[in-house]
C-alpha cells in the first residue's frame, strides 16, 4: 500500500512537516514523486518510519537516528529485537519507581516502614539505564561486560548519602570545567580542580581508581562521538581539554 504525507503522517501520528524535514535531511525520502509532485511512501519507507520513531522513543539524535538506518549493514529484525529489550528495561524502571510511589504513600500513611536505600532504588535504576542506552555498547567494548556489570552493581548498592554525592560530584564537574576552560589552561588550578573531581566521581563508579583508567577514559571521550557531543554542548574542545587536565593531574604530562 502507498501513502501521501498526510496519510503517512495521520497514521503516525506525526506531522506533514516531520517527513518532509525527514525527506530534507535524508533520514526518510519518498518511494518517488507522483506526476502532482506528491511524495509517495510505500512499504519500505514506512518500515523505516517506524524504526525511526522506536529510536526516537529511546532518546536517540536525528544524527546517531540516520547514521544507524542508514547504514548498509542495518538488520532490520535485529533492531526491533534490540527495541524490545530496550524498552523492557525501560518499563521495568517504571515499574520500580511506581512500586517506590507506592511504598512512599504507605510510608506517609504510616502503613508500612522504608529505609532510606530503599527510596532511591527506582532513581538509580534510572542512572543505570540512562547510561547503558547512550553509552553501554561503548564502554562494554573497551572495557568488558564484567567491569560495566561491577560498576551498574556498585551504583545499585549506593546509600542515599552516597547517590546524593554522586550526583552533586556530577554536577560540579561540569561546572568546574567549564570554568576551567575558559582559562585555556588545562595545568591551572581551576582545570586540575576538574580533573580531581572527576576522579573523585569516577571513584563512585569504579572498583579501584588507576590513573591508567583516568587517561583512558577521559580518551574515549575524545574518540567517541556522543561522550564529544555530551562534554562540547556548551563549548567545543571541553572534552579535550578535560583529558589533557587529566593527563597533567595524573602527572603523565607536563
Amino acid at each position: 500500500m502507498e501513502y501521501t504525507v498526510q496519510k503517512l503522517g495521520q497514521m503516525a501520528g506525526i506531522s506533514t512537516r516531520t517527513l518532509r524535514y525527514y525527506d530534507e535531511i535524508g533520514i526518510l525520502k519518498p518511494a518517488r514523486i507522483n506526476s502532482s509532485g506528491y511524495r509517495i511512501y510505500g512499504q519500505n519507507e514506512v518500515d523505516r518510519l517506524q524504526q525511526i520513531l522506536f529510536y526516537r522513543e529511546l532518546g536517540l539524535s536525528l544524527e546517531s537516528i540516520k547514521e544507524i538506518v542508514t547504514s548498509p549493514s542495518f538488520d532490520g529484525v535485529k533492531a526491533l529485537r534490540e527495541h524490545r529489550n530496550k524498552l523492557l528495561e525501560k518499563r521495568k524502571q517504571l515499574d520500580l519507581l511506581i512500586a517506590n510511589i507506592d511504598k512512599t504513600i504507605a510510608l506517609k500513611e504510616g502503613r508500612i516502614t522504608m529505609n532510606d536505600q530503599e527510596k532511591f532504588e527506582g532513581f538509580k535504576q534510572k542512572l543505570i539505564n540512562d547510561n547503558e542506552q547512550k553509552y553501554g555498547k561503548k564502554i562494554r567494548e573497551k572495557y568488558g561486560d564484567e567491569a560495566v556489570n561491577k560498576s551498574y552493581q556498585k551504583v545499585k548498592g549506593m546509600s542515599k548519602e552516597q547517590y546524593e554525592d554522586v550526583e552533586r560530584l556530577g554536577s560540579e564537574v561540569i561546572k568546574t570545567l567549564e570554568a576551567a576552560f575558559k582559562t585555556g589552561d588545562p595545568a591551572g588550578e581551576p582545570a586540575q580542580k576538574a580533573a580531581d573531581l572527576h576522579r573523585q566521581w569516577l571513584s563512585y563508579y569504579w572498583d579501584c581508581y588507576t590513573k591508567e583508567a583516568h587517561i583512558g577514559v577521559t580518551q574515549m571521550y575524545v574518540d567517541n562521538e556522543r561522550f564529544t557531543a555530551y562534554y562540547d554542548k556548551n563549548q567545543p574542545g571541553t572534552a579535550a581539554f578535560l583529558r589533557d587536565a587529566v593527563l597533567i593531574y595524573t602527572g603523565r604530562r607536563a
